[in-house]
């Protein structure tokens, strides 16, 4: 089935309640005075409530709404960013190095605007102790607050507790900071070009 709304002729009913092209109310007329009424403003009518009663229909440029709708539409897919989850797996007695370099995962992808789920495993004993998990979970969760919040309570399951972090920053909002960072970096760069070129040039000349 067509999602096009129907337009001038092809809506075939005895009345319409009209809209004008700037969004004032009309009221209710009959479709050939409606139609007449697009005509002379050089408009298209066009059905936007087909389930009225009596059907709202509004003057308007047809092609120039669909054009405009339609790079909307374009620009919203690109700038829609999905938060993607990256997952980091730890243990509950694990060795402060081990720690530092998983949170620094973590810090990256919230930075990204990706959201972290955080799984503690546990083996054998360790089952008999999930506090250990829950403590570590916290102190990830503290160490990196600045950049995320935790989502999801971390929940036991099976072997594993599990905890979602989610970034303070959209995905959107953070691909904008990243481009614009190098975008300032590649500024730095050519004002250093610029500034070495006059004297690279002096020190070939007095040479």
């Amino acid at each position: 089935m067509s999602t096009e709304p129907r337009i001038n002729e092809r809506i075939r009913v005895p009345e319409v309640r009209l809209v004008g092209p700037n969004g004032e109310q009309v009221g209710i007329v009959s479709i050939g005075d409606a139609l007449k009424l697009a005509q002379e403003a050089d408009l298209d009518l066009v059905e936007v409530a087909a389930t009225a009663r009596p059907p709202v229909c509004k003057l308007m440029d047809y092609g120039k709404f669909k054009y405009e709708s339609a790079m909307k539409a374009r620009e919203a897919r690109r700038n829609q960013a999905h938060t993607i989850i990256k997952e980091i797996k730890l243990r509950p007695k694990i060795d402060p190095h081990d720690y530092e370099t998983k949170k620094g995962h973590v810090v990256r992808f919230l930075k990204a605007g990706d959201k972290v789920k955080v799984t503690i495993m546990f083996r054998g004993r360790e089952q008999s102790r999930p506090e250990l998990g829950f403590r570590l979970l916290q102190r990830l969760a503290e160490d990196v607050t600045e950049l995320g919040f935790v989502e999801s309570q971390p929940k036991q399951d099976g072997r594993n507790m599990i905890m979602v972090i989610g970034p303070h920053k959209k995905k959107a909002e953070a691909k904008a900071e990243r481009a614009a960072a190098r975008a300032r970096g590649t500024e730095s760069e050519q004002a250093a070009t610029d500034l070495v070129a006059p004297e690279q040039a002096a020190s070939e000349q007095g040479s």
